[in-house]
């Protein structure tokens, strides 16, 4: 007697397939940024000091760091490094060397942004510690601050690296 081949037994639907989505920064469309900035110096009585700008993060809280922003039009990252720190610390300066190119993440409540920063070594020509010339506002305070005693003013570890850098730079340790 030959078996007969067993009926193949319809197969329960199974249920649908859930899958997680990324989280809602991960879905935010990706903004590149470029800016300039940096460490504009002045020497008195043989000490180094250098301009910082106190502003809000997003949270509110008033903290230190080195002037910057963005690229304008077709001006380089060393023309908008001067124009930048003449709008936000009222002091013209002149390029003396590239420091530190800082790269970076944050998240808007829109976009995720890729920022690119380039920071540069200026020397001080003229002009008066002030935040009236900032076109955004952003910048509430201006000091100048030795350049020995900055790093621990600032809020970022990267800025405190770039001053490191400068301070080597100066001192010719690199």
């Amino acid at each position: 007697m030959s078996a007969a081949a067993p009926t193949p037994r319809p197969r329960a639907p199974r249920p649908p397939v859930t899958r997680l989505r990324r989280t809602h920064a991960h879905s935010l469309p990706v903004v590149d940024e470029t800016s300039a900035g940096g460490l504009v110096v002045r020497v008195v009585g043989g000490e180094a000091y250098t301009a910082v700008i106190a502003r809000r993060n997003r949270a509110g809280r008033l903290e230190w760091c080195l002037p910057k922003g963005h690229l304008e039009g077709t001006e380089t990252a060393e023309e908008a490094a001067v124009r930048e720190i003449a709008e936000e610390t009222g002091i013209e300066g002149q390029v003396l060397r590239h420091l530190a190119t800082i790269d970076y993440w944050f998240a808007g409540s829109d976009r995720r942004v890729h920022k690119v920063v380039h920071h540069y070594l200026l020397e001080a020509l003229g002009g008066d510690l002030t935040t009236e010339n900032d076109p955004d506002h952003e910048a509430e305070a201006v000091a100048w601050v030795a350049l020995t005693d900055v790093a621990a003013r600032l809020a970022y570890p990267n800025e405190r690296r770039v001053v490191a850098t400068a301070r080597d730079m100066l001192t010719g340790r690199s």
